[in-house]
């Protein structure tokens, strides 16, 4: 047998029946392991094993509705399928109502039997990876940054986060847009020592040129016209802890000149003032950009470049990290859903590949969007993944009002859903008056009676 060869458990207390079914499956591809007692089968199982199991209902000992019980309590999600013979047609049925996968009433073909030992391990197979994919996201459930991932590429660049975070050099993230720099960031000062202290980021092209200055350093009062009081800066602030530096390719080269010698002497003086000032800090500075080729074009000083290069790191995008998609999206969506408190189906494995396919241009950035519109528009195209990622090439993009009437109309739909229909039980659960709801089902086309509970 093959390593990927997918186990089939097989009980029965008949040799030639356990022989024969044994032959079919394992000429299929499938690894057989056979029982003659269930109580012998249950040592075999365990909550993360891969397979199926084909037991016969009619045993000495414990019977096939016994080991159903007993199986089903060490994992509920264990498929079983049960071989019944004519009298037991109603006992089959009353255990599919048990929890049983599906039966088989002898006689049966050997192809009834492969299809239906195929579909019970893709199941077993969903199953394994949905959990995997929940108890995963449960580590990382802990307040504070988390990176999350599973391939190698990630693993790496954890363990070197992890390593850069015991000491206490100045570090350079590199990565392409929406790579999560300012995450990173975040990870290694809560994972330093420093990480009771605080953790200070600027955009520093976001901040005009004109104050920018004043922003890192702080002012005494009269500096500057407008500077009517002291001002703390971020490196002052961020003393005893971390400050981020994100897009450092967009610093002035004039202020380029200052930053540098704050980090060769740890110590700076505010704008109007002579009187130095210590500091305790880490740097982290992150970019998308080549510094080293921006410094031999003159955009960005090499000495600086030096200083800040004593150790990069380098952040993979999402199309080097391709199985990491399906876990990264789920906890996406997870955290929308939790925010917005509207709800998602899982996304289907062809979903999962057609999320893996898309080389996103816009890494994480392009990936929490997607799945943020998954959770609160996907209810208005029955979650239609590829029309969310691409639209619908038959019809023009929605206009924000539109998009936002979608939403609405789905919110609405989703409360009266919840609360079977009742408008007072609505009203409250989305604070609205009530000649509003009534106003807004009217524009939707919505009525409660599609809501109302079934006897």
């Amino acid at each position: 047998m093959t390593e990927q060869a997918l186990p089939v458990i097989i009980i029965d207390d008949e040799k030639h029946l356990r022989i024969s079914l044994g032959q079919t499956l394992e000429l299929a591809g499938y690894q057989v392991l056979s029982f003659d007692k269930a109580t012998h089968a249950l040592s075999a199982l365990s909550p993360d094993w891969p397979g199926v199991v084909i037991s016969d209902i009619r045993m000495p000992g414990m019977d096939g509705m016994q080991f159903l019980q007993e199986a089903r309590n060490l994992d509920a999600d264990l498929p079983i399928i049960l071989i019944t013979g004519h009298g037991d047609i109603s006992t089959a049925v009353n255990a599919m109502r048990q929890g049983a996968y599906d039966f088989l009433e002898k006689p049966f073909r050997n192809e009834i039997l492969l299809d239906v030992v195929a579909r019970a391990l893709d199941k077993r197979r969903l199953t394994l990876e949905n959990r995997s994919l929940r108890e995963e996201l449960a580590r990382h459930a802990a307040p504070g940054p988390r990176v999350l991932g599973r391939t190698p590429v990630i693993q790496k660049m954890i363990a070197l986060a992890n390593q850069l975070a015991r000491v206490e050099t100045d570090l350079l993230i590199w990565g392409e847009t929406g790579t999560g720099k300012d995450l990173m960031a975040r990870y290694i000062h809560e994972q330093s020592k420093r990480a009771g202290k605080n953790f200070v980021a600027i955009n520093c092209g976001a901040v005009p040129e004109s104050i920018i200055e004043s922003e890192l350093f702080g002012h005494e009062p009269g500096a500057f016209t407008g500077a009517n009081k002291r001002r703390i800066g971020k490196f002052e602030h961020a003393s005893g802890g971390t400050l981020f530096l994100d897009e450092i390719e967009s610093m002035p080269l004039s202020l380029q000149v200052k930053l540098l010698r704050v980090l060769q002497e740890r110590q700076l003086e505010r704008l109007g003032s002579n009187n130095p000032i210590s500091l305790d800090i880490r740097v982290i500075a992150a970019t998308k950009t080549d510094l080293k080729a921006a410094s031999a074009e003159g955009s960005f000083r090499e000495d600086l470049y030096y200083r800040l290069n004593v150790v990069t790191l380098n952040l993979p995008p999402l199309r080097d990290r391709r199985e990491d998609l399906p876990l990264l999206f789920q906890h996406f969506a997870i955290v929308a859903a939790t925010r917005s408190g509207l709800e998602a189906p899982t996304p289907t494995p062809a979903q999962a590949s057609l999320l893996m396919s898309h080389d996103w241009p816009g890494n994480v950035r392009e990936l929490r969007n997607l799945a943020e519109r998954y959770v609160l528009l996907g209810a208005t195209c029955d979650y239609d993944l590829e029309q969310l990622m691409f639209g619908n090439s038959n019809s023009q993009p929605l206009t924000l009002p539109e998009q936002v009437e979608m939403f609405e109309k789905s919110l609405i739909e989703q409360a009266l859903g919840r609360n079977k229909g009742s408008i007072k039980d609505t009203l409250e659960d989305l604070n609205l008056p009530r000649k509003t709801l009534y106003d807004k089902l009217k524009k939707y086309g919505l009525s409660r009676e599609d809501f109302l509970a079934e006897d």
